[in-house]
């Protein structure tokens, strides 16, 4: 539980103190007023990171420097950052009651599910989307996907240039099988995740829409996932001429997508709205249930600016979940989400 934050010429704020309830806060106040903001810096002080921009975009214009103090249940915990004489190079430093870190590992991050109003277009738009959505999930659950991640990002990076520079067929040899390599193992992870919680996704929404549904989660690539190693170091090498021209890799985890369909037919081409947005829904609520077995502690909750885009059954659904996690809601009409906590939640009016 967060119990108090401090921001400090971060983003909007100067210098702006918060406390908050163990059970609902709910963020109210008119759009540009920083009710986003407030909710980056509660992700900041779980995950180390900003789920929308860099370091030096944390830091309040004009400004050098940028601190958020939070006190949690019995620890207290603090985020700086500094800008350097290096361009945009930011030095970001965290304290956890007295012990200086220049990361945050895996065991000192606390999970947290974000609900913001792109997410309800991922279902429907680019394949980078999903991709990023699965991703950072397993970010959360797994404490070596975040260097995976690090890892095939560098190596795809360095293959890339190697294309744009013109290099020989031969110096491609060892970015090809790095990239297969590493790009084996986040196929993977992926899979496994879809695999294991397709039956509880359907469960899910099902439950929300009350009444019976097939939701199918399928991993959509080029090559085959069986041996995905094998596959992409065999397509690599066979569209090395065609990469060239283009100066791209155009094979990897980088372009697959998530597929989802609904009673068998594909989601992106038939569903309505409504399913759409209750499929989402589930799948924040699929994420919620996944990070806490596999944390064996709560998540935090955080829904920015979205509450009032569900019908009223939904948000009845989701209000049964929100009681029971220390939860952040942003809005810009308190009325709408009030009445469903019946006097039980903390208002937090912004400026």
């Amino acid at each position: 539980m967060i119990e108090s934050i401090r921001l400090q010429n971060f983003r909007s704020y100067s210098d702006a103190s918060f406390e908050f309830e163990q059970g609902v806060n709910i963020v109210v106040g008119p759009n540009a007023s920083g009710k986003t903001n407030l909710l980056e810096s509660i992700l900041m002080i779980c995950r180390g990171k900003s789920y929308r921009a860099q370091d030096a975009d944390m830091i309040m214009h004009k400004h050098d420097w940028a601190r958020l103090d939070a006190g949690l249940d019995e620890t207290e915990r603090t985020i700086k950052l500094q800008k350097t004489n290096h361009g945009a190079a930011v030095d970001k430093t965290y304290t956890i009651d007295t012990n200086d870190l220049k990361r945050l590992p895996h065991n000192k991050t606390l999970p947290v599910v974000l609900f913001e109003p792109n997410h309800l277009l991922l279902l429907t738009q680019s394949p980078d989307l999903r991709r990023g959505y699965i991703d950072d999930v397993l970010e959360q659950i797994q404490p070596s996907f975040a260097q995976l991640r690090r890892d095939y990002k560098r190596t795809l990076a360095q293959r890339n240039r190697l294309l744009k520079t013109g290099g020989l067929a031969d110096q491609f040899f060892v970015w090809n099988v790095r990239l297969s390599e590493i790009g084996g193992q986040i196929v993977k992870h992926r899979r496994q995740f879809i695999d294991t919680h397709t039956v509880a996704l359907n469960k899910l929404y099902n439950t929300l829409v009350e009444t019976e549904h097939t939701i199918v989660l399928a991993y959509s690539s080029k090559i085959t996932t069986e041996d995905y190693t094998s596959s992409m170091l065999h397509a690599l090498e066979r569209d090395l001429d065609k990469d060239s021209l283009r100066g791209f890799t155009s094979t990897g985890p980088h372009r697959d997508d998530l597929a989802i369909s609904i009673d068998g037919h594909e989601l992106a081409l038939t569903a309505s709205r409504g399913e759409t947005r209750t499929i989402m829904l589930a799948l924040k609520l699929l994420e919620l249930e996944s990070l806490e077995q596999a944390r064996g502690i709560k998540p935090i909750l955080l829904l920015d600016d979205v509450f009032s885009e569900l019908d009223g059954a939904r948000r009845r659904k989701l209000t049964d979940y929100l009681q029971t996690h220390q939860s952040f809601i942003t809005t810009t009409d308190a009325d709408i989400v009030v009445q469903h906590f019946l006097g039980n939640c903390r208002v937090i009016a912004m400026g």
